[in-house]
């Protein structure tokens, strides 16, 4: 979906009620619709990465920044997937480079270990998509703390629960 009018089409669809903002389940919905089967808590998480004015929900302007990030991750998957349908580890990390998410190797297996759903090292579209929002997700919030541009933070307990808790999917 990369026209605007046509977003706006299927977001006023989507939001049923016109009140100008979807909700996580609406979404949900929405995305089934299109073979993207995700658990609310993934959905959930899409939303608090582009819930700019925080309010729990998502505007269209929201949903664009999501819609654009979708699309990206969409098209790293469809690079490397080789017409099987699913991403091997390589391929994951070669579609990860090119999303520009650099990770060593303890933390490229940990994450991937997380996200392969059926343990078979074959990660699906939506395992895929999962893991990018996981990853985007835990990069703005590292990114907030990292108010110096170091590359390094250092955290507090509180500040370590509050991050645990703002990146679980």
């Amino acid at each position: 979906m990369e026209n605007s009018s046509t977003l706006r089409e299927w977001f006023s669809r989507v939001d049923a009620a016109n009140t100008g903002n979807i909700t996580a389940p609406q979404l949900k919905s929405a995305l089934a619709v299109g073979n993207l089967d995700f658990p609310l808590s993934v959905v959930q998480q899409m939303i608090r990465m582009y819930d700019f004015d925080r309010n729990g929900t998502m505007s269209f302007e929201e949903f664009l920044a999501l819609n654009k990030f979708l699309l990206k991750v969409q098209q790293a998957f469809s690079d490397r997937e080789r017409g099987r349908g699913y991403l091997v580890t390589d391929d994951v990390h070669e579609a990860l480079v090119k999303i520009g998410f650099l990770l060593d190797t303890p933390a490229f297996y940990t994450v991937c270990e997380s996200f392969d759903q059926k343990k078979k090292g074959m990660f699906r579209l939506d395992d895929f998509i999962s893991l990018c929002i996981f990853l985007q997700s835990a990069r703005n919030l590292f990114n907030s703390f990292d108010t110096a541009k170091q590359g390094r933070v250092t955290l507090d307990l509180n500040q370590f629960v509050y991050c645990t808790a703002n990146c679980r999917i």
